[in-house]
């Protein structure tokens, strides 16, 4: 990674700029005497890639992301990453665990080749190691929590508890990266906790009107717990990327990703028995599908990140909530309940808070 100041002098020696009388650079002082003395200097341009130009131009500068492209790629990724949690609903008699092997088998077969094409290596940067096999190790728990809270609750119910995300992004922001955790942080997560509270509906608060659920409420408890816990790790591997920045290729960052959290899965599988292959051959094509979706999805959201600033981001990200409730209508002809909907209007409504705050703050 190269410093700012030094920028324009490392293009430069990057782009093959080269005399065309072949002097020195030292010898620009000459032209510069003679005009001094009245004498006008020996006119001289520079032999660029593709063309030519004189020796006072600039070289162009790098061309800006087009406007809005980060927030489209957000948009995509919330679409792939909705999509495949539907094939994971899908998906019948086969644990969580396994499909987060599956996933990482097909998404590594397509990382690979593209590490080798870019030339990035496998290991990483010396000093971005540690991070990197944090963030794999903490992603990939993340995903398996996701999907076991996606066939233990509903779809909605899921997708809209995981946004509860960015309140814990905060809290370990303050602790890990210095940042201030204000007032305004502290409403929003009452807000989020609210939503949850709403989606959960404790049976103490209750009095168990478990109306609409279509599982048992102790198959529901646990897929909420999961997905609490997946935010919590999400938050922290976001926070993990963020540190990184650039310095780390996004395809290397997966595949730190996808291996650890291929020996994970195994490592679960071995201890709780649960592996098998799906009998059914619609089941083998949405588990390939998934692989597929999620690294489409990883690719688009690491991209909008790097182009785009986080709080615009983490709003155009709250569609996924949008995705999934109308997939759960649309293929489970499940309608959710008024409280789920409360319950996704004050996640949302955290989230987005949040990530309007923090925008501002960039801005001032």
């Amino acid at each position: 990674m190269r410093h700012l100041d030094s920028a324009g002098a490392a293009e430069a020696a990057e782009s093959g700029l080269q005399l065309a009388e072949g002097e020195p650079l030292g010898s620009g002082e000459q032209p510069m005497a003679a005009e001094t003395a009245g004498t006008p200097a020996p006119r001289r341009y520079w032999l660029c890639d593709s063309l030519q130009c004189w020796s006072g131009a600039q070289p162009e500068a790098k061309k800006n992301p087009c406007p809005g492209l980060g927030l489209f790629y957000t948009l995509l990724s919330a679409f792939l990453f909705s999509v495949g949690s539907l094939f994971v609903k899908k998906v019948q008699d086969v644990h969580a665990v396994e499909i987060s092997g599956f996933r990482c088998v097909v998404q590594m077969t397509v990382i690979f080749p593209c590490l080798i094409y870019r030339k990035t290596g496998f290991i990483g940067p010396k000093d971005q190691r540690i991070l990197l096999i944090a963030r794999g190790a903490l992603g990939s728990t993340a995903m398996i929590l996701f999907f076991y809270a996606l066939q233990s609750t509903s779809l909605a119910d899921a997708t809209v508890i995981t946004f509860s995300s960015p309140v814990f992004t905060s809290i370990f922001a303050c602790i890990f990266l210095k940042e201030k955790y204000s007032p305004w942080d502290a409403l929003f997560t009452i807000f989020a906790i609210t939503g949850v509270i709403l989606i959960v509906r404790p049976p103490f608060l209750f009095h168990f009107n478990t109306t609409g659920m279509d599982r048992s409420y102790s198959v529901h408890l646990k897929g909420t717990f999961a997905a609490i816990g997946h935010a919590v790790f999400a938050a922290a591997t976001l926070v993990i990327l963020r540190k990184m920045g650039k310095s780390v290729d996004y395809f290397l960052s997966i595949w730190y990703y996808v291996v650890l959290g291929l020996i994970e899965c195994v490592i679960v599988l071995f201890i709780l028995g649960e592996w098998s292959l799906p009998y059914c051959g619609l089941d083998r094509l949405f588990l390939l599908l998934i692989g597929l979706f999620g690294l489409g999805g990883q690719v688009f959201l690491t991209k909008a990140l790097q182009i785009e600033k986080a709080g615009l981001v983490a709003i155009m990200k709250t569609m996924d909530v949008v995705f999934a409730f109308t997939f759960q209508v649309i293929f489970f002809n499940d309608v959710p309940t008024w409280w789920t909907v409360g319950g996704a209007l004050c996640v949302i409504a955290s989230s987005t808070g949040a990530a309007i705050r923090k925008w501002c703050e960039s801005c001032k």
